[in-house]
């Protein structure tokens, strides 16, 4: 079983995503190259600490580095204005000097509250991403974006800061519930949707054993997901054109998270593959894509056992004109126009303004009859 690494090639910023086993008892090696001075700051939350911090402090320790460590409540709530100052507040207290690391050391709540709060630190302490979710290993410890929520919507308050490195120990995600799990693997279908058929139909080959727990298929779906959403962030680190391709399934998924309450109805990958699939049905209503896309990308989402429709959220949601207003606070918006990722086939997304609202409006309207 080989380790992987991906490279994120954007200059001065660049970094490796290193991906495989037992990367957490080998931390420190890894982290130490990085370090003006054996000390650490790691940010995480309870859940994760309870299963691996004792790991991840152990290999810090056999390389010399000593740590410090904040644990937060788990989950999307947790991203918010009282926990950022709550971070920062830490972080100077522990004397966390410019040069020094910050560890976001679990899902994507942490890395990004985590990545935002060394953003603002001292105007800009370095940061290390350690992510023990699916979803943070594929999709939001890579790229830089980090950020809180605001009452106004998701990801609202955030800043573009890339990491030292990435870790993504894949053993790590033996530990995650089985939902989580497959929460984070609407992003990693993502991928293939918006741009790599092959990969698509890699994943309906392979899907199940890599859920199963085939270690080597998990190495192999999280290189691919990093690499092709590298591509994209050297060519568009700041999402001025195609890194909004990432954002395929998005537009819809926010909406429905705000309809939510950003709560365990539903989980951020489960919106991700219900919106995807919204996608390619406006996409084919629009005349843009086959009739057989949608029913294809619904039925492989329905095999992993994953939520795909409206009808599988439980609890009451907005109206389709409700959603529509939730839709409008997306930071996607300018010129009072929201873009839409819309699919040609699977493996060819693109972006456009250009989108019927009275489509998705039906598309929504049927969603929620099906109910």
């Amino acid at each position: 079983m080989t380790k992987e690494t991906v490279h994120v090639d954007l200059g001065e910023r660049s970094y490796d995503i290193h991906i495989g086993p037992d990367l957490l008892p080998n931390a420190g090696a890894y982290i130490k190259p990085h370090l003006q001075r054996n000390h650490v700051a790691i940010i995480t939350d309870e859940t994760v600490a309870g299963l691996h911090l004792a790991t991840l402090e152990t290999g810090l320790a056999a390389e010399g580095i000593t740590s410090v460590a904040l644990k937060l409540l788990p989950g999307e709530a947790t991203k918010s204005w009282e926990n950022l100052q709550k971070t920062v507040e830490w972080l100077l207290s522990e004397k966390i000097e410019r040069d020094d690391i910050v560890i976001a050391f679990g899902g994507g709540v942490i890395g990004d509250l985590a990545g935002f709060s060394a953003a603002i630190l001292r105007r800009g302490v370095r940061f290390a991403q350690i992510p023990t979710s699916l979803l943070a290993q594929v999709d939001s410890s890579v790229g830089g974006k980090t950020g809180i929520n605001s009452p106004h919507g998701k990801n609202l308050v955030g800043a573009f800061y890339q990491p030292q490195l990435v870790l993504a120990d894949v053993a790590v995600l033996g530990t995650l519930q089985p939902r989580d799990f497959l929460a984070g693997y609407g992003e990693v279908a993502k991928y293939g949707m918006l741009g790599d058929i092959a990969f698509f139909e890699w994943l309906e080959d392979n899907g199940p054993a890599m859920a199963a727990g085939d270690m080597d298929k998990r190495i192999q779906a999280v290189k691919r997901s990093c690499q092709m959403k590298a591509d994209i962030v050297a060519r568009d680190e700041k999402e001025h054109g195609d890194r909004a391709l990432l954002n395929l399934g998005h537009t819809f998924c926010h909406a429905l998270e705000a309809a939510t309450g950003y709560s365990d109805r539903l989980l951020h990958g489960e919106g991700v593959a219900i919106g995807c699939a919204l996608a390619f049905e406006t996409s084919m209503r629009l005349g843009l894509c086959s009739q057989e896309a949608p029913s294809r990308v619904r039925a492989h989402l329905r095999a992993m056992g994953m939520k795909v429709d409206l009808s599988d959220i439980v609890g009451d949601l907005p109206d389709a004109d409700g959603l529509l207003a939730l839709m409008a606070q997306d930071k996607k918006v300018q010129n009072g126009t929201l873009a839409f990722i819309m699919a040609r086939s699977i493996g060819d997304s693109f972006v456009t303004r250009d989108v019927d609202l009275d489509v998705v409006k039906s598309v929504l309207e049927d969603a929620l009859s099906a109910r």
